[in-house]
């Protein structure tokens, strides 16, 4: 498996899963992989920008509107430059945004004016995954091409047990490179 010279973004919203990230990171980087982040608002309560930035060894990007290093409008700098735009953890809001085609952050606004393959990587509560509105925009998303590494059984972090944990860094990891492939 090789990512060299592969572009990819990953958006981290804010779902307790944010902490796998990290590994995710380290998995890409070790292939070859230019990993640059998106950090939500909501993501930000789960895990550092420092924390992301010290892993990817790239700037952490969070604010639609602030002020850039050199002239660009960085969603579309960040669009144009992505092989592949990952979100993890998915959480049912962001999903819901995207469905939508909502562009109010600066995660969703990247996603709408990027070409690049989407890879949507869910992790919640099993009740909020099976929501029939969860699943209407799984079924959108996925009517857009959206791919998916579907969340795993197990146990949540709200103890309870069931679909909703998120998959696996390998699973995450191989379905990168199969998409990347």
């Amino acid at each position: 498996m090789d990512l060299k010279g592969k572009n990819i973004i990953l958006g981290v919203c804010g779902g307790i899963a944010a902490y796998k990230v990290c590994d995710i990171i380290r998995g890409l980087v070790k292939l070859g992989a230019n990993a640059e982040c998106i950090l939500t608002n909501n993501g930000s309560k789960f895990i550092t920008p420092l924390t992301l930035q010290t892993l990817s060894k790239n700037k952490v990007y969070q604010n639609m509107f602030e002020e850039p290093a050199a002239w660009e409008i960085e969603h579309i700098s960040l669009a144009k430059k992505a092989d592949l735009i990952i979100v993890v953890p998915a959480t049912a809001d962001m999903m819901s945004r995207l469905a939508c085609g909502r562009a109010d952050d600066l995660l969703s606004v990247t996603v709408l004016a990027s070409k690049a393959k989407i890879l949507i990587c869910p992790a919640m509560n099993t009740n909020m995954l099976q929501h029939r509105a969860t699943q209407i925009n799984i079924s959108t998303l996925k009517s857009y091409e959206y791919k998916f590494v579907m969340p795993e059984n197990g146990e949540l972090a709200c103890g309870d047990i069931g679909d909703g944990r998120l998959a696996s860094v390998e699973n995450i990891i191989s379905a990168i490179v199969k998409e990347l492939s």
